[in-house]
Formats: C-alpha cells, structure tokens, sequence
C-alpha cells in the first residue's frame, strides 16, 4: 500500500509550471513533508535521455506511436527507480507533468485513440493516479507568447496553434471528468494570483489553509 501523496501539476507551454512547481514543492516542504519533486519525461538517468530524444527538434520523423511509446517507457522506469518507492516509504512526489500530459499532447495533440493510451497507462501503472492534479490554465494564444520569450523552442513547443488548442480541451475535458483529483487553476492571473489559487488547492490534500 502506497502511504505517500503524489502530486502533478499540468499545463499547456508558456503556463508558468516551473515557476509555480518550485512555488508548491516550498509550501509542502514548509508542511513538514519530505518532497521528491521530479519531472515527465525524464525523473531517472535513463527517463533524461529519453527525454532528450522526445524534445529534440532534429527528431521531426518520429512517428506518433513511437513518442507515445518512450513516454510510457520513461514513464515505467520513473515509477519503478522513485515515485512508487518513495509513496511507499510515506513521502510525497510533486512532479511536472505525468499521464495526463499524454492524454493531452499525444492524445489530443497527436490524435492517437484515447483507449491505446489508456491501455498503456493501466499496463505501466496498475491502480496508481496522482491524488491531485494541478491544471495550470490558459488561453494558447497568451501561453505561447509567454514560451516565445524563453527562447529556442524544442519539438513540442514548435507546433501549431491548433495543435495546443486540441492539447488544451483535453486538459479541460480531463478535470470536467475528475473534478475530485483536479483544480483548475487560472494562469492567466498574476503571479500572487495564481499561488493564492494553489494554497487554496493544496488545502485539500494537507487539511489546513494557508495564511
């Protein structure tokens, strides 16, 4: 049995995740809990080279089926090297991004059948989903001028809009779908904005609120 918390925290480019990741990983750890914050893909040595081979602009051939499969096989090495040891020693995982993210750029992005991905995800993981997952959301057009202005883009971030409006429905449709594990929380806002949306969130998993 699994005793720790595993939280994620999801959003289309430009949304603010690394920031507000570090935001959450400071208010957990002020809580008194031991954190492993983590990242998909990646979060192990071998899931980082995978990682590198997903985002990799050389790689435009890649097939679809391929980018789905080493996001699984990054995936599988992350829960067997950290997050499901470290749930089961009674410790939290805050991780950016898990399968939902393959539900919205492979599945929604991508068009590949939502039963494949579903398949996959019961294969790898069993029963194990994140206790609450955090959806950073916001309009694309205001996301990828944010990301436009990080520089270099990687193979993801170089789609086309309608790419990330199809990533961004299936985000939404998810937390409709599964409004006990999700909180949708507004991106567009400012910064304070947006952590004080997050301490209201993170309440529900640590039973206090944030002053």
């Amino acid at each position: 049995m699994l005793k720790g918390r595993f939280i994620t925290l999801e959003g289309g480019e430009g949304a603010g995740k690394s920031t507000q990741l570090a935001y959450v990983h400071q208010r957990l750890l002020a809580a008194g809990k031991t954190v492993h914050m983590s990242r998909e893909p990646g979060g192990t040595e071998l899931g980082e080279k995978i990682r590198a081979l997903l985002l990799d602009q050389a790689n435009t051939a890649m097939h679809s089926d391929t980018e789905l499969l080493l996001m699984f096989a990054a995936r599988a090495q992350h829960l067997a090297q950290l997050i499901c040891p470290a749930l089961s020693r009674g410790e939290w995982v805050l991780c950016d991004r898990f399968t939902d993210a393959t539900y919205a750029y492979q599945g929604g992005g991508r068009g590949i059948d939502i039963a494949r991905i579903r398949t996959l995800e019961d294969w790898v993981q069993g029963s194990l989903r994140p206790d609450l997952t955090l959806l950073l959301d916001l309009p694309v057009e205001q996301g990828l001028a944010r990301a436009g202005e990080r520089g270099e883009l990687d193979r993801f971030e170089q789609e086309q809009r309608d790419f990330f409006e199809r990533v961004r429905a299936v985000y939404r449709q998810r937390a409709a779908q599964e409004p006990g594990r999700y909180r949708i929380i507004d991106a567009a806002q400012n910064i304070e904005q947006v952590q004080r949306q997050l301490d209201a969130a993170l309440a529900s998993v640590l039973g206090e609120s944030f002053t």
